[in-house]
């Protein structure tokens, strides 16, 4: 016994020397990595030292301090940054829906300023800014070198000031510049259209009102056609929308969903890892959904058409979108500034990442290029020349055999047949949606 004892002590005492063995190097590494950033933390006291005593003007202690963080954090990925408090305000402002300036959402790639998308309405969407486009100067200035909050203050002025940039598009040989009258942008969050008997949804962007509009538009739109029943189903346009609140995108996919996941996020730390699941009830009463994405369509909007692909709740065309899938938490800090820091990554419901991937659609259907009107006409005058029909022959039967009642709803097809003919020229990736309503709408009716 005595002997089990002591053996069982020995047991004891070579675990403690073998763990002892164990953590000494795992201290020793981290005593050593505490004592580097101490080093370095060190450094760059004796450089901002250095720059503020023999730097060849005088600097301000505190814009060399921001310069310093925001550095930091830009270093990190093009979401991060720092947020003096005017940028804080102004972004506060933003989310509730109305603010200053061009109306483009932009990010940073390759040094120069990239769109993700106009915002509709805007001055930057009515001079023709596109997603994608790339502003190399602003009022000759080269953004080169700049941060990206850097380039967005030279974008920044008063109300119905002038600025000038200049644009690099892919197809176009040379950069071109285009100027824009600055505005007060105030953000519709959601408009509605009817196109025959199908409700158009187009969400602009996710601020606080989002939501809230949906609801107001997709009512206003029910009872235009006169009631639930009339109507065959519902378009969700999210093209060029660069996003926004997380809370408003998953309220606007809980609308289309009944059940299910509807988006999760997944940060450095597990426990800091959320999922978001949809409620019993749905908007539109399990009408047939159509969604347009495109490369404009980003973050939030990314979310909602990645959720309702994934539950097979609504065919998605268009383009591939844009990619951010990203989440930024937005950190107060003293002295009214703020840290916008990426912290997690946004998962659709199948667990695929948004990120740089983007969401590709069911159907890709490319918007063709606006053809000048002057052709369009000349091509139209053209064909009508040479369009005859059987009316138009000498001599033909005519039809007498048609009620008014008969006649009237011939006509009526007519008009709805050029009506969609001419939606085809305006946008071709709308018209194309309404198409696949009106099938699934016919097969439902046949079930």
């Amino acid at each position: 016994m005595k002997r089990f004892v002591m053996a069982a002590l020995g047991g004891t005492l070579a675990g403690a020397v073998a763990a002892t063995q164990v953590a000494a190097p795992l201290m020793a590494q981290e005593a050593e990595s505490s004592q580097s950033v101490y080093q370095q933390l060190d450094l760059f006291g004796d450089i901002f030292e250095r720059i503020r005593g023999q730097y060849v003007e005088e600097v301000d202690s505190a814009e060399l301090i921001e310069a310093a963080i925001n550095g930091m954090l830009t270093s990190l990925d093009p979401h991060s940054s720092y947020l003096p408090p005017r940028d804080f305000d102004d972004m506060q402002v933003q989310t509730r829906g109305e603010f200053g300036g061009l109306g483009i959402e932009v990010t940073q790639e390759e040094g120069f300023v990239k769109v993700v998308s106009p915002i509709d309405g805007t001055p930057a969407d009515e001079a023709g800014i596109a997603a994608g486009d790339f502003i190399t100067h602003v009022d000759g200035e080269s953004v080169l070198g700049l941060t990206l909050d850097e380039a967005v203050d030279l974008m920044r002025g008063p109300v119905g000031s002038e600025i000038v940039i200049t644009v690099v598009r892919e197809g176009e040989d040379e950069p071109f510049d285009v100027t824009i009258i600055r505005d007060t942008i105030k953000l519709t969050a959601v408009r509605s259209r009817i196109e025959g008997n199908t409700v158009v949804l187009r969400i602009t962007t996710f601020n606080d009102q989002t939501y809230p509009n949906l609801q107001e538009e997709w009512e206003k739109a029910v009872e235009e056609l006169g009631g639930l029943d009339m109507v065959e189903g519902v378009v969700l346009d999210l093209r060029n929308n660069p996003g926004g609140l997380l809370t408003q995108a998953i309220k606007v996919s809980d609308a289309f969903l009944d059940a299910g996941e509807i988006v999760s996020t997944r940060g450095r730390n597990p426990a800091d890892s959320d999922r978001y699941n949809a409620q019993p009830g749905e908007l539109i009463d399990g009408k047939p959904m159509v969604v347009i994405i495109n490369g404009g369509s980003a973050s939030a909007s990314e979310i909602v058409a990645g959720a309702l692909k994934d539950h097979r709740r609504a065919v998605v065309i268009g383009t591939k979108s844009f990619g951010k899938g990203s989440v930024q938490s937005v950190v107060p800090l003293r002295g009214d500034g703020a840290m916008r820091l990426t912290t997690a990554r946004y998962y659709t419901p199948s667990g695929r990442s948004i990120q740089a991937l983007g969401v590709a659609p069911d159907i890709v259907v490319p918007q063709p290029p606006r053809r000048p009107a002057a052709a369009e006409e000349e091509e139209n005058s053209a064909a009508a020349r040479f369009r005859r029909s059987e009316a138009d022959l000498r001599g033909a039967l005519g039809n007498d055999s048609m009620t008014d009642d008969e006649r009237r709803q011939l006509e009526e097809e007519l008009e709805r047949a050029e009506a969609a003919a001419k939606l085809r020229e305006e946008d071709y990736q709308l018209a194309y949606a309404v198409d696949i309503l009106k099938g699934l709408s016919a097969l439902r009716t046949e079930q």
